[in-house]
């Protein structure tokens, strides 16, 4: 009698854990791969180079990313970050424009090829992130009736540019690069917002949510918004402020950190410049986010020219990776990366992957032992801890995990006695990045950390390297 009632019960419960959105804290322990969905792979595998204007769509689509989950998931990555699905209008293939947010855009397959994305993600426990957008619509500037379901001129804020990015009011009421800006103080607005991100969630099984244009809207509303969607949401906040990102955290459950972003790029391009500012850049997180351990990290992304375009030194990118890579956060790498891709600004820095995909290329391997270390030593688990500073070098240990990065090539090295309580005398700790011919051992109570060129490292015990 008992084994016939419980039966049905464990399959829904079943079925309802594996419908539920994931939680911030379940996050933590996720590396995020971004694609630009027209511009990962093409349904049918095609590899030449025919997209002449990469300001139109280029034939990226959900199937061609579900026939190479396999180059990302040999990475180490397990969950991927896609673009906004809504239609889009005419040539938007970047999602941003939304002209119907209920039809899943055609040009990337349409509804039931996304779902055939996401169960195959969810089969191999790969989450889906999924880029949402509340501010604005398409650019069709005073033609309202081409929106669905925004179709009439009261769901939009009075027609204005910010120009103004000072002016909380300016840049929450007007339009940006004047795109029609939506009224979330209208009753119909919200409330269908808000039940678009509901329905989105439950209809495809998103796992969470990176948020656009974040500080165009009011924080109230994201508050609702993502108490409504019931997830990890992480939003864009176009600004290096501390104060003004960590204003965010809480209206929404995290941002990305772009103030490590901004000063990490510039930091590790000038040896003139010294690493003491990494130590600056962390007390300043810890001081002033609720919570920097759940700050969406990155190295790049599509909304900006990417490092080796404008500083093509293999090496102190990898510094910059390395470092945004394992500072306190969830990790966010940008598809390209592991092929060292050097397009400049928007649209050059979304050039297409397909007849790139090389797992056997140096950035490829990279970024492969980055994840993981990371993964393997459950580093989200541990705090970050400062080991060593001085002009050229910083060093800090997330657990088992030494982590050290320089911005200069000349070579040096420096004993480090602050060691993690793990490690033990006479322990080796090799450099996953390069752990054939960079090794050192815990002597005396320190480690010499020797840079022969500039190389990042990535320390981890010798031992738990030969048990895998």
């Amino acid at each position: 009698m008992k084994k016939h009632l419980l039966t049905p019960l464990l399959v829904f419960l079943l079925v309802t854990v594996a419908l539920a959105a994931h939680n911030t804290e379940e996050w933590k322990s996720r590396t995020i791969y971004q694609v630009i969905t027209d511009r990962f792979a093409r349904t049918d595998g095609s590899t030449d180079d025919s997209c002449e204007d990469l300001h139109h769509y280029c034939g990226g689509t959900f199937k061609g990313i579900e026939n190479n989950l396999d180059y990302i998931q040999q990475m180490g990555f397990d969950a991927i970050w896609i673009s906004p699905i809504p239609e889009n209008y005419l040539e938007d293939y970047h999602g941003y424009g939304a002209l119907d947010w209920y039809n899943v855009n055609p040009r990337f397959g349409g509804a039931d090829d996304l779902k055939s994305l996401i169960n195959a993600m969810h089969e191999r426990d790969m989450w889906m992130m999924l880029d949402v957008v509340a501010n604005h619509v398409a650019y069709i500037d005073m033609d309202f009736e081409k929106v669905t379901p925004f179709d009439k001129e009261e769901y939009y804020h009075a027609k204005c540019q910010i120009n103004n990015w000072n002016d909380p009011n300016e840049v929450e009421y007007c339009r940006l690069s004047n795109l029609p800006d939506l009224d979330q103080d209208h009753p119909f607005v919200r409330k269908t917002l808000i039940d678009w991100v509901k329905w989105v969630i439950k209809e495809f099984d998103i796992d969470g949510l990176r948020i656009d244009t974040t500080p165009e809207v009011k924080r109230e509303f994201w508050k609702e918004y993502t108490d409504a969607a019931g997830c990890y949401a992480t939003g864009e906040i176009f600004n290096s402020d501390t104060h003004y990102l960590a204003s965010y955290q809480g209206p929404v459950p995290a941002v990305l950190n772009y103030h490590s972003f901004f000063f990490t790029r510039n930091l590790f391009q000038d040896a003139g410049e010294s690493m003491y500012q990494v130590r600056d850049i962390v007390n300043t997180d810890n001081e002033v986010f609720p919570d920097p351990t759940i700050l969406g990290t990155f190295a790049d992304n599509h909304d900006n020219a990417r490092y080796l375009s404008f500083h093509d030194d293999l090496k102190n990118y990898q510094n910059v990776l390395v470092f945004n890579f394992f500072l306190q956060g969830i990790p966010m790498v940008y598809y390209g990366t592991e092929q060292a891709f050097k397009g400049g600004d928007d649209p050059a820095n979304r050039e297409p992957l397909w007849g790139h995909m090389d797992t056997n290329s140096e950035m490829y391997k990279f970024v492969t032992n980055m994840v993981k270390a990371r993964k393997d030593f459950n580093v989200w688990e541990h705090p970050h801890v400062e080991r060593y500073v001085n002009h050229d070098i910083y060093a800090f240990s997330r657990g088992e995990v030494l982590v050290a990065v320089t911005n200069t090539h000349n070579p040096f090295g420096v004993d480090v006695a602050y060691l993690p309580d793990s490690y033990k005398e006479g322990d080796i700790l090799c450099n996953i990045l390069n752990s054939e011919n960079d090794c050192t051992t815990v002597s005396n109570g320190s480690v010499n950390i020797h840079f022969d060129d500039g190389e990042a490292k990535v320390y981890v015990p010798q031992a738990r390297l030969i048990k895998e």
